[in-house]
C-alpha cells in the first residue's frame, strides 16, 4: 500500500529539521514539506483556504477558527514555546510607572487574537491587577480568522501598522511587541526572573504553536494523528539529544529555558500540559478570543489524548 501523501507546512526548528531532511521518516506517510519563511503566513493559509494538509497553527488562532467551524482538529504537538512577561513594552515618554497604569491608556497589538497577546493580557490580568475593559486595544492589523469580531474596546488603526513607529509618536502608550529603542522598556521589571517566579509557583510553561490536522483526512485514516505525533516526537528526541551534547550557539535560548522549565523545554501530549492549557483556555474566554469554556479533551484529536511526548 503506497504511503499517505500530506502538504505540511512547519517552521524551521532544531525540532522539526529531523522530518524535513530525512532523519525521522514514516512508511505510512510521505511528506512534501512547503517552504514557509514566516511561519505565521502559514497560519493564514491554513484557516483562509486550508490549503495544507498538516500545518503548525498558532494556538489562540486554532480556538477561534474551531469556533468558527474549520475543519481541522490539533494533536497535542507544541513546536513554539516562550515566557511572555518581557512580552509587554511601553514608551518612556508615556508616563507609565507600572502595569496598572495601562487602564485608560492605548496599547498596541499586532491581532487581538495573537497568542502572544492573549498570554500577555492573561498575565497583566492575574498577576497585576489589570482590568483589560479599561485599556483599548489598538489592532495594526487584521485577525486570521475573517469572521472574528473583537470586544469594543478593540480598535482598528488605520496607519501602517508599524507598532515601533506608533510608540516612537504617541499614538499608542505601550504595546505587545519587540521593539528596540532607549525610550521603550518592559513594563514587568526584569521580566525573566518574573516569569521564573511565577512558573515555580504555578508551573505554568507558555505554548504558542500546535499542529493542526484537516477533519476529512483524520477521520479516513483512524492511524493517522498518533503516527505524526510519533514522527514529531521522534523528531524532538533527535534535538533534545543534539542539546544534550553541546547544541549549536543559536540553541542558547533553549538552554536558559531548560534552567527553568528542566531538561525538556518543548513537552507534548495533554496531560504534560494540562495545566497551561487550561490556564490559556481561560484567558481565552475571558478576552473574548473564544465564545464558551472549552475542555483540553474536546480540541485535540481523541486517540492522541492519552500520548506522552
Amino acid at each position: 500500500m503506497a504511503p499517505l501523501s500530506l502538504k505540511i507546512a512547519t517552521g524551521n526548528y532544531g525540532h522539526t529539521v529531523p522530518m524535513k531532511d530525512g532523519s525521522v521518516t514514516s512508511e505510512k506517510i510521505a511528506f512534501e514539506h512547503v517552504d514557509v519563511p514566516v511561519i505565521i503566513t502559514a497560519f493564514r493559509r491554513m484557516i483562509r483556504g486550508l490549503e495544507f494538509d498538516v500545518s503548525e497553527m498558532a494556538l489562540s488562532t486554532y480556538l477561534c477558527a474551531r469556533a468558527h467551524g474549520l475543519p481541522i482538529t490539533a494533536i497535542p504537538i507544541f513546536l513554539v514555546r516562550a515566557f511572555h512577561h518581557g512580552s509587554l513594552v511601553y514608551s518612556t515618554k508615556s508616563g507609565i510607572a507600572s502595569p496598572k497604569d495601562l487602564e485608560g491608556r492605548r496599547v498596541g497589538v499586532r491581532g487581538y487574537t495573537v497568542t502572544t497577546g492573549v498570554w500577555a493580557r492573561g498575565i497583566l490580568a492575574s498577576q497585576y491587577g489589570v482590568d483589560l475593559g479599561k485599556v483599548t486595544w489598538v489592532v495594526a492589523g487584521d485577525e486570521h480568522v475573517e469572521a472574528y469580531k473583537a470586544p469594543a474596546n478593540v480598535v482598528s488603526d488605520p496607519g501602517d501598522g508599524d507598532l515601533g513607529r506608533m510608540l516612537d509618536a504617541g499614538e499608542i502608550d505601550a504595546a505587545v511587541a519587540a521593539v528596540k529603542s532607549p525610550d521603550v522598556k518592559p513594563i514587568i521589571p526584569d521580566p525573566a526572573a518574573a516569569a521564573a517566579k511565577r512558573f515555580g509557583e504555578d508551573g505554568v510553561y507558555p505554548i504558542n504553536h500546535t499542529v493542526v490536522v484537516k477533519n476529512e483526512l483524520l477521520a479516513a485514516n483512524p492511524w493517522l494523528a498518533q503516527e505524526l505525533f510519533s514522527l514529531f516526537k521522534a523528531a524532538k528526541g533527535r534535538y533534545l539529544e543534539s542539546l544534550a551534547a553541546d547544541g549549536p550557539a543559536e540553541d542558547d535560548i533553549q538552554a536558559r529555558t531548560r534552567e527553568v522549565v528542566g531538561n525538556d523545554p518543548l513537552p507534548y501530549g495533554v496531560e504534560a500540559n494540562r495545566k497551561t492549557l487550561e490556564t490559556f483556555f481561560a484567558y481565552a474566554l475571558d478576552q473574548k478570543i473564544i465564545p464558551r469554556k472549552v475542555d483540553v479533551e474536546e480540541v485535540f484529536e481523541p486517540s492522541t489524548l492519552k500520548l506522552e511526548g
